[in-house]
């Protein structure tokens, strides 16, 4: 028996299989596909799990209904072996104060996939509405795929963590076409890319058609590669002349860092490390011009804490602000008890006044607030944070302006994850700053996932990016995605660099995701034309008449 014929003959198996079978193998590729993620980037996986794919929504076609049911309980099945080895990372969280929340920790971390791999359900189902029998098939579960995801980045405010498209984020040469049509068009390139090897099996009278669809899929990722090098090289890594960045990782425990009797320790640790020398000729915090310290990192509301801001102002010579995330009380007439507060950025001058203020805007659904706030603490529910009814967001997000540095565009936590909505339309930074707080799970795959997904934002935004963790990873990234300067998980210290030049806006950055719903678009209407030419080959016939006649 040749290659190709064992080749078809998996296939073939794969396409009969049924049962249990059948949701175990949809399963075990799921969770093979999560090696093509950080910190792992093994790409080339999807090759093997993603004709998979096809081939199960083949064979859901000997189901009722067309195989639509059959295809979205497949994709079900998909979406949860690939969302639960991808996010385990989340029950670490539980175990932070552990006497109340423990006992959620198996909710969470098989609840929070059941509930997202609706969406890769949803995007089989849309797929086998869209089935036909040859090549186009790919480019229909691209599309739907595409939509299902960008469902998930937007449904009930929106989770698109671990979308399908960050397996083209290594090598970084792949990831620059981000800067064409941003995250949801390189998801649909993954899907299309990474697919195409299921229709080798596909009976044509040529035996040589069957190969271009993945030749081509081949070349198209080698042009990526070239685009990337050739775009990388055009754009070298430039720094900002007089502007020196000092990232503060303090490493702190997330008992610490909620615990108010802890406040003298945390501040003396914070103090220390921002004037550590980092080397034979340093002084220290009088070696730069902004200091950053990552998301709440206090455990108290910092501006109300006279002592505090005392000591902040002592720490910074003239000339230097800190760049700090806190809690901020909202503004009350006195007397009135504080129950909610704003998850926060100061930015602090040297005299200890505050230069700019920026409020979340999208809060962390379980971690910052309860959907149905009221309802479900009345159930006896808390999110993570203990903040009675929740965390205040934000109404507007804005630049931070900064004295002798480009302005900052803030983003807090997995601000960063969202593609489309880090940009502002008023004014363009010059660089965006994340301050963030993984600490919440520990030495996991969650934190370089994180970091992976917030540099793609500097590819398709052409601007810098530099990210202050507690725990890590703390970087300064250039707007090519080129790491500058980093500090690894779970290490105490500082981390000097100075700051990246933006470059000019990408595409991206001035149409938004246009590119990608085009792609979408052209995908459907190949699907469905394809579909009106088997069932109908004469009416085809005129519809493909009159579209020339046009």
């Amino acid at each position: 028996m040749s290659p190709f014929q064992r080749f078809r003959q998996i296939a073939l198996a794969v396409i009969l299989t049924w049962g249990w079978k059948r949701a175990l193998l949809a399963m075990a590729c799921g969770a093979l596909s999560v090696l093509a993620l950080a910190p792992f980037n093994i790409f080339p996986v999807l090759f093997i799990t993603f004709p998979v794919m096809v081939w199960l929504i083949d064979g859901a076609g000997a189901g009722r209904y067309g195989g639509v049911p059959a295809a979205a309980l497949t994709g079900y099945w998909f979406g949860l072996g690939y969302f639960v080895p991808g996010l385990y990372w989340i029950g670490y969280a539980f175990f932070v104060d552990a006497d109340v929340f423990a006992w959620l920790t198996p909710f969470a971390v098989l609840g929070l996939p059941a509930y997202l791999s609706l969406f890769t359900a949803a995007g089989f189902a849309l797929a086998r509405l869209l089935w036909t029998k040859d090549a186009t098939r790919v480019l229909a579960l691209a599309a739907s795929l595409t939509v299902g995801e960008w469902l998930r980045g937007h449904v009930l405010t929106g989770f698109p963590w671990n979308a399908f498209g960050y397996a083209l984020s290594e090598p970084l040469a792949l990831a620059q076409t981000s800067s064409l049509i941003g995250q949801w068009g390189m998801t649909f390139l993954a899907v299309a890319i990474f697919a195409s090897p299921a229709v080798l099996i596909d009976r044509t009278r040529d035996r040589s058609l069957a190969w271009r669809v993945p030749a081509a899929a081949i070349a198209l990722l080698v042009a990526m590669g070239i685009f990337g090098a050739i775009r990388m090289s055009l754009h070298p890594t430039t720094m900002v002349a007089g502007t020196k960045l000092r990232l503060m990782q303090p490493d702190l425990q997330q008992d610490a860092k909620f615990n108010y009797s802890a406040k003298a320790e945390v501040m003396k640790k914070y103090l220390a490390l921002s004037d550590r020398a980092s080397g034979p000729q340093s002084t220290g915090v009088r070696d730069v011009t902004i200091l950053i310290w990552p998301e709440s990192a206090f455990p108290f509301f910092l501006t109300r804490e006279a002592d505090a801001m005392a000591a902040i102002a002592e720490l910074l010579p003239k000339g230097t602000v800190l760049i700090t995330g806190s809690v901020r009380a909202p503004d009350l007439p006195p007397g009135k008890p504080i129950t909610r507060a704003y998850n926060s950025i100061y930015v602090i001058d040297h005299d200890g006044s505050v230069l700019a203020v920026y409020d979340k805007l999208h809060l962390v659904p379980f971690g910052e607030y309860l959907p149905f706030q009221d309802v479900m603490e009345k159930l006896g529910f808390e999110q993570l944070t203990r903040v009675r009814g929740g965390f205040i967001p934000g109404t507007v997000r804005h630049v931070l302006p900064l004295p002798g540095a480009p302005p900052a565009l803030p983003l807090i936590c997995y601000e960063a994850i969202f593609p489309g909505e880090v940009g502002t339309r008023d004014e363009r930074p010059g660089w965006m700053v994340n301050l963030t707080n993984d600490g919440w799970f520990g030495i996991s795959t969650g934190p370089y996932q994180h970091l992976e997904q917030a540099r793609m934002r500097s590819i398709e935004l052409g601007l810098p990016l530099v990210r202050s963790a507690n725990t890590g990873v703390s970087a300064v990234i250039d707007p090519m995605g080129r790491t500058v300067a980093s500090l690894g998980l779970g290490i105490e210290g500082i981390l000097d660099s100075s700051l990246p030049t933006a470059i000019p806006p990408t595409i991206y950055a001035r149409v938004g995701d246009i590119p990608a719903a085009m792609l979408v678009a052209l995908a459907v209407i190949l699907a469905v034309r394809r579909r009106v030419a088997k069932r109908h080959p004469d009416r085809a016939s005129d519809i493909g008449k009159t579209a020339g006649n046009l």
